[in-house]
């Protein structure tokens, strides 16, 4: 005796379902925030070593006007002095927005010029030792 046996299935359907897309969906927002971290923090760094670099600039200007014209620590040295003696076309600015005040006077060695007035553009104790 044959038993005749009926199978009852329903086709399956093909493609993606609603969770599975779900899921893929946040996956990449979450790659996504992380790149937008990545890139803020690749900016401040940038923003910090191009501020050091300025600030190493201004002070090889101060040694180099001190040299040229025989001045003293302490002797006093105006930003506008350096701008009009030709060192740069304007005063150097801060590229995240901070503000640099200087001494106005010739620095003692290890001294820096001028500060930013943001946190952490400012070179490192052993390279100012040496300015």
């Amino acid at each position: 005796m044959n038993y005749l046996k009926t199978i009852n299935k329903q086709a399956r359907q093909r493609g993606t379902t609603l969770i599975e897309l779900s899921v893929v969906i946040a996956v990449l927002l979450r790659l996504v925030g992380v790149l937008f971290i990545g890139i803020t923090a690749w900016k401040n760094g940038a923003n910090t070593a191009a501020s050091i670099i300025n600030l190493s600039s201004i002070q090889k200007a101060v040694r180099g006007y001190q040299n040229m014209n025989a001045l003293n620590t302490g002797d006093p040295l105006p930003v506008a002095t350096l701008t009009s003696a030709g060192f740069w076309t304007a005063a150097p600015v801060c590229p995240a927005g901070g503000t640099y005040t200087s001494t106005a006077t010739v620095p003692s060695q290890g001294i820096a010029y001028m500060t930013c007035s943001i946190t952490g553009h400012a070179p490192s104790a052993t390279s100012l030792a040496n300015w």
